[in-house]
């Protein structure tokens, strides 16, 4: 199989957040199966190979371009750097969604989530189509203070912090009336801000979590990729509150692996958590789903997934360079200048309706 190359803008300071931490442990798994490495485009780094660089020193038809594969994924930049690698061969790791590009014909979409999936089965319907879900990484499977690895469900107030709330992406409602709302109830609240060392010891030490990114990502104009941190809160056996937009519907559900955040009044919300923190064993999700799940998104199974799906793309990737044309999805303006004419060749004479079509 072809070397991978993972584009990202830079590995320290602004450019360090969920998208690239996925990237890199994409990469670090990925490197047991064929060569990989990161590249950056935006911020030049010691010891990691730069997109421009490499470009100038790889013209096109040098076997180390012919032969790498590019993977790109940083949202807004993925058409110029499409742009820039063209003629050479890479796919789209697709996080969020929504971004308002449309693909180049035959550019394979690694898609992290059945939502994002969706996206662009209905965009690029005619693009080779893989799904390779985020995985968490494994400590937060083997350290997760869950039942399964405690033998028994949380004792009520065995845990420090009653209610745990990452600000990042946390709605107005939860931080500016519902928090208030819990602590006057007496719960103790922490809403955890700036980067924490050992996220795992943090949620192992909180009974509930709460996890409301919908106003965040309606107001960014694109989804939310995956949500890895109502998953890492079932790791560690936090019952958890959240809302279901985008891709955390892949994976959550309504009083089985989750309860909703906002079910309607602020009153409800304040109950229901008081008394999840009050009696929590009776809020958990079925031992035997939890597990299911965790092992689905195990970086073994991440692993295996990226397996197949590269076995499909260099293999396509292969007909592409034979010289095979790759297969284009009409345009929505012809689609819908087909479906006018159909409709209009039901109302005109059958020679007219010939002339038309």
């Amino acid at each position: 199989m072809r070397p991978l190359r993972f584009l990202v803008p830079g590995t320290t300071g602004r450019f360090r957040c969920g998208g690239l931490l996925v990237e890199q442990q994409t990469a670090r798994l990925l490197a047991d199966l064929v060569p990989t490495q990161l590249v950056t485009y935006r911020q030049r780094e010691a010891e990691v190979p730069f997109l421009a660089d490499l470009l100038r020193t790889e013209p096109l038809g040098a076997a180390a371009a012919d032969q790498a594969l590019w993977i790109v994924s940083w949202g807004f930049d993925v058409p110029r750097q499409l742009r820039a690698l063209r003629g050479r061969p890479a796919a789209y790791h697709a996080h969020s969604s929504g971004y308002g590009f449309r693909l180049p014909p035959g550019v394979p979409v690694l898609a992290v989530s059945r939502n994002t999936l969706g996206y662009w089965g209905q965009w690029a319907s005619r693009n080779p189509l893989f799904l390779v879900p985020n995985a968490l990484e494994a400590s937060w499977i083997a350290r997760g203070a869950r039942p399964a690895n405690l033998g028994a469900p949380p004792e009520p107030g065995g845990r420090s912090i009653d209610v745990l709330v990452q600000r990042r992406k946390t709605s107005t409602y939860v931080l500016e009336q519902l928090v208030p709302a819990l602590r006057a109830r007496g719960l103790r609240v922490e809403v955890q801000d700036g980067w924490v060392e050992d996220l795992v010891g943090l949620f192992n030490s909180a009974t509930v979590v709460l996890y409301d990114s919908a106003d965040h990502w309606r107001c960014s104009g694109v989804s939310e990729g995956f949500g890895l941190p109502p998953v890492e809160a079932l790791a560690c056996g936090c019952v958890l509150f959240s809302s279901f937009n985008h891709a955390l519907a892949d994976t959550l559900d309504p009083g089985g692996l989750a309860h909703q955040i906002g079910a309607g009044t602020l009153t409800a919300d304040v109950e229901r958590i008081t008394a999840a923190v009050a009696d929590p064993s009776a809020w958990l999700p079925p031992p035997r789903q939890l597990e299911e799940l965790l092992e689905e998104l195990s970086e073994p199974r991440l692993r295996e997934r990226w397996r197949q799906a590269l076995v499909a793309i260099n293999a396509h990737l292969d007909r592409l360079q034979g010289g095979e044309a790759p297969l284009q999805a009409p345009s929505l303006a012809r689609l819908r200048l087909e479906r006018w004419r159909q409709r209009l060749g039901k109302r005109l004479p059958a020679g007219l309706a010939r002339r038309l079509a």
